[in-house]
């Protein structure tokens, strides 16, 4: 039987617009809203993650982090 979605945390987030504008788009293409779409992807984080991609990704956010905090 598969385990009933049940939302039970909130918590505020910032977060950027091309961030957000990303989230809206997949949740609407998966058609879900986006505390469900976020569920989804931290629920299966490894399996939606290229660890290389994404190690590499990061370090280049944290590169940019200061600047685009200006």
């Amino acid at each position: 039987m598969p385990k009933r979605l049940r939302l039970t945390r909130r918590f505020p987030v910032a977060m950027s617009e091309d961030g957000y504008r990303r989230l809206k788009r997949f949740a609407h293409e998966a058609g879900l809203d986006e505390g469900e779409a976020l569920s989804f992807l931290f629920e299966n984080f490894d399996s939606v993650t290229d660890t290389d991609a994404l190690t590499q990704r990061m370090r280049l956010f944290n590169s940019e982090l200061e600047a685009r905090k200006r």
